[in-house]
């Protein structure tokens, strides 16, 4: 199911964007015209049992012992690119959505992400983006709050 299913299936109003190719999340700010901040940048971590998904804005860099801590497990590692591309098959490598319920993934998001009344990420292409409400988000969601990243 691709994003823009999913959210109708949930019943989310959300803008879908076009803009030229982004392969990284503060490329994808850029090509929108907004603040890193603004952008969920979704970082897969594998843990003993499962996947998870760790959700923070684009210029920050997810700390995997607070991801940890944040997930209750002893220790999680970030996923490789094969298995990103098992658990999206829908998607280009790296263009994944900060959606983890749409996955069937736990969702972790940085405090500082969970501020914002919108957030816009990638929709599964290099260039095609969603933006939608933040508490939209959460509520589909329903993600850890938890202080995960270090920023740049």
């Amino acid at each position: 199911m691709d994003i823009e299913s999913y959210l109708q299936s949930k019943g989310i109003a959300y803008e879908k964007h076009v803009h030229e190719k982004a392969y990284t999340a503060q490329e994808l700010a850029h090509a929108e015209h907004v603040s890193g901040y603004m952008v969920a940048k979704p970082v897969i971590v594998k843990t003993d049992y499962d996947y998870a998904m760790c959700v923070l804005p684009a210029p920050h860099h997810l700390n995997l012992e607070r991801a940890a801590q944040a997930l209750q497990e002893a220790h999680v590692e970030l996923a490789s690119e094969r298995e990103l591309a098992d658990l999206f098959p829908d998607c280009e490598l790296g263009a994944e959505p900060a959606i983890g319920s749409m996955y069937g993934m736990e969702t972790v998001v940085d405090q500082s992400l969970h501020e914002d009344t919108h957030i816009i990420m990638s929709a599964g292409t290099h260039h095609e983006a969603v933006r939608i409400n933040r508490d939209d988000w959460e509520r589909i969601c329903e993600p850890v709050v938890a202080s995960i990243t270090e920023s740049l």
